[in-house]
């Protein structure tokens, strides 16, 4: 693992740590000092990402969770002395959806497979997890040996009650859905007619 893919635990991000991880620069390096520095010094693009975050949490398009510096004293340096963006924090999911609105989708915050398609993108605002789940079990049986001895609806089973934390067909305590499988095992099955299993061995 590298130092940024840590940040993927936080659920919010303050500002300057937002606008850090959008140009690929680690907060942890970055975040105490970054706005100090000559603006040469500074990681490509922070500057535009910065102003773009601070204009939309103040025009409240951005949600936001917004302090104020405990020094009001005007900085003629700063823009918006009186909000402190070290410690105004925004949620992931705000984040994603502000970015989504400016059709831009930096890695860390879209840290999609360039071949996987939307409707298997966790991260799409249409993502459907029990139509993933169908799809990857269906794709998951390519492997013949996934079905020997069983009918295809029985092989698309297993491999969902064994994937099924995955896709969001599991209770808290970890047991799977039954019902939510059956679902998934039915559109996802290839032989609709019943019958003795035409794979072979036992």
């Amino acid at each position: 693992m590298e130092g940024l893919d840590y940040w993927h635990l936080c659920e919010a991000y303050s500002v300057i740590q937002t606008a850090l991880l959008i140009v690929g620069a680690d907060p942890a390096v970055n975040q105490e000092w970054v706005d100090d520095w000559e603006p040469d010094k500074r990681p490509e693009g922070y500057d535009a990402v910065r102003s773009a975050l601070c204009h939309a949490v103040l025009s409240q398009r951005l949600p936001a969770r917004t302090m104020y510096e405990e020094d009001l004293q005007f900085d003629p340096e700063c823009e918006f002395d009186e909000i402190d963006w070290q410690r105004t924090t925004i949620l992931l999911e705000d984040i994603r959806a502000w970015l989504r609105d400016q059709e831009f989708q930096p890695e860390f915050f879209f840290p999609t497979e360039t071949d996987k398609p939307d409707y298997l993108d966790p991260l799409h605002p249409r993502y459907a997890p029990k139509l993933a789940a169908a799809i990857n079990a269906w794709l998951a049986l390519e492997d013949s040996t996934h079905t020997t001895g069983k009918s295809p609806k029985q092989a698309l089973s297993k491999w969902l009650r064994e994937h099924a934390a995955d896709y969001k067909l599991s209770d808290e305590e970890g047991k799977p859905n039954e019902t939510g499988i059956e679902e998934c095992a039915k559109v996802a099955n290839w032989q609709d007619k019943g019958g003795a299993p035409k794979t072979p061995g036992k």
